[in-house]
């Protein structure tokens, strides 16, 4: 992130609490809707409509952190289960 601009940074942080509020489904289950695949949808239709913009690669950057994120939250929930 050391070459991210002021305003990168800026679109990054405000993104990233954009993800945090989107439903997720259980990876147990295929019921219910996922806004993170929708979103991660929407950014490729836009990605194949305008190459190259740098907005929708930090947006995928983001989603994964998001993912990863969520999956670091599931495996501590499920190691303090045990």
């Amino acid at each position: 992130m050391s070459d991210d601009t002021e305003e990168e940074g800026f679109f990054r942080k405000r993104y990233a609490q954009e993800l945090e509020k989107k439903k997720q489904q259980n990876s147990d289950s295929y019921r219910g809707y996922d806004e993170l695949v929708d979103e991660r949808r929407k950014v490729n239709q836009q990605e194949m409509k305008t190459p190259g913009r740098r907005g929708e690669k930090i947006k995928h950057e983001e989603i994964d952190k998001e993912i990863v994120r969520r999956d670091k939250i599931k495996q501590m929930r499920e190691l303090d289960e045990k």
